[in-house]
């Protein structure tokens, strides 16, 4: 089992990731929206094996809780779900060794083998 930790703004994606994630067998851990300043803290006294994490929340986006995780543990896999096709979000989020991206909308089957996949 695998323990997973899920950052969404969205109360409603944050409980659908955990509940599709718990039911693959893995322990989570949802977040709501963190402070930059809080990521390397609170990823290191998580310990996870993966984070994945929504790209457009308010105050601190998956680009930066990505690079803070990586700061804290730097062979974390990491997942980013974003509805955006820009294509320099994108090379940004390849450019700091994002494991994969995720497009919204969202399909159960991609995100279990996704994160099987990395696991």
């Amino acid at each position: 089992m695998a323990r997973i930790i899920v950052v969404d703004d969205s109360k409603l994606m944050r409980n659908l990731l955990q509940h599709l994630l718990e039911q693959a067998g893995h322990q989570v851990e949802a977040w709501a929206e963190v402070a930059a300043t809080e990521v390397a803290g609170r990823i290191s006294a998580s310990d996870p094996d993966l984070l994945i994490t929504d790209y457009h929340m308010p105050g601190c986006n998956g680009l930066t809780v990505a690079r803070m995780a990586r700061k804290a543990k730097p062979d974390l896999k990491v997942v980013v779900i974003t509805a955006t096709h820009d294509p320099a979000i994108l090379a940004a989020l390849k450019s700091q060794a994002v494991n994969h991206i995720l497009h919204k909308p969202l399909r159960e089957e991609e995100l279990l083998e996704v994160v099987a996949r990395l696991l």
